[in-house]
């Protein structure tokens, strides 16, 4: 049988900026049905790399295969239409004065405003469905800029799921959130990465705290180079950890969720712990 074409594959791609380069060779593949967390300090490379995936920036070497489409030779336009792209930075270009309706309904066409386009009561349908997917749909009449940042991230996910994409990726989405605001976001992606009709996800973050049960992968990003990737349970080790992130950590999972904290090296001279259950 023949394997499934993967959503996403990059090789040796890298990007420099005023001759910094900000990744290095980068291989990495999704496929069908995984959900991924990429993982690494600020400034790794973890949002170059996930603008790369979205379409909005080209590598400076390598390729980037998207649904089938080869970066460079395909319109991104169209393809943007099917890849779901959320980010702090998409949440402060929308003007504060539009509702949370119309910022789901806009996603459809990726634009920013509602009048750049004409929009049905199919699309006001599709967009209350999405905000009920992500328990919001009675913010759906509220103007954006007055939500809380946590349900601005909420209506930011439903303008993801309301494309029916065929690739999700999520860019620090628990950024600025409070605890609360963080665990309630946490449990929804948790719900969508168990629903096996929901596109491939990658998620974006810097604390292992912030990775939701379910989720099957994990890239580890150090200075814009792959330091380990593979599956969750297998990759995401002590070792690994405190290799991508420059200190000795130990690394523990609890009923789904894991937790990381610094070790004394002089308490463990041998290394970190290694991590339980």
């Amino acid at each position: 049988m023949t394997s499934p074409a993967p959503v996403l594959a990059m090789r040796e791609v890298s990007r420099r900026i005023d001759g910094r380069e900000i990744l290095s060779n980068v291989d990495w593949t999704v496929d069908p049905g995984q959900r991924w967390i990429v993982l690494g300090q600020n400034g790794c490379g973890k949002t170059t790399l996930i603008r790369i995936a979205s379409l909005w920036l080209h590598p400076s070497a390598g390729t980037v295969t998207v649904l089938g489409h080869d970066l460079g030779h395909t319109d991104v336009r169209t393809l943007r239409s099917r890849v779901a792209f959320a980010s702090a930075a998409l949440a402060n270009q929308l003007r504060p004065q539009i509702t949370a309706r119309e910022v789901v309904m806009t996603g459809r066409n990726a634009a920013l405003e509602p009048w750049w386009h004409d929009y049905d009561d199919a699309d006001r349908a599709r967009a209350d469905t999405a905000l009920h997917r992500v328990g919001v749909n009675h913010l759906a009449d509220r103007a954006f800029g007055v939500l809380s940042a946590g349900e601005r991230q909420r209506v930011l996910l439903a303008r993801a799921l309301g494309i029916e994409p065929k690739l999700i990726l999520l860019d620090e989405p628990t950024a600025a959130l409070d605890l609360a605001g963080r665990e309630n976001l946490v449990s929804v992606l948790a719900d969508l990465a168990a629903d096996p009709t929901v596109a491939p996800i990658v998620l974006v973050t810097h604390h292992v705290e912030e990775i939701p049960d379910g989720f099957t992968h994990v890239l580890l990003l150090r200075d814009g180079a792959v330091q380990a990737a593979g599956e969750l349970a297998a990759t995401l080790t002590a070792e690994n950890l405190s290799e991508c992130f420059g200190v000795p950590l130990s690394l523990e999972r609890r009923r789904g969720r894991w937790t990381a904290w610094h070790v004394d090296e002089s308490t463990y001279p041998d290394g970190p712990p290694a991590p339980e259950g």
